[in-house]
């Protein structure tokens, strides 16, 4: 990945970030899957006036929460 492509995907995550932290916080851990899938399904719809393609990172980051790869990951990035 190049350094701009890096400096767009970090703007993104601290975008991101509030909403992220709220539904781990709020949302149990099965309906996560649930809801990350609901969010890219929505997000392909962008076109329409509410929905929007924002959604689908969205959806990824947060069905990735209960992914075990993803956390393992995570835990050694940090």
């Amino acid at each position: 990945m190049n350094t701009q492509s890096t400096g767009r995907w970090a703007a993104l995550k601290s975008r991101l970030r509030p909403a992220l932290n709220r539904i781990r916080r709020t949302v149990p851990r099965g309906w996560r899957i649930v809801v990350g899938i609901l969010l890219m399904i929505g997000g392909v719809f962008g076109f329409l006036p509410i929905l929007g393609f924002w959604m689908i990172p969205l959806g990824i980051m947060v069905a990735a929460m209960d992914i075990n790869l993803y956390r393992r990951w995570r835990r050694k990035s940090r």
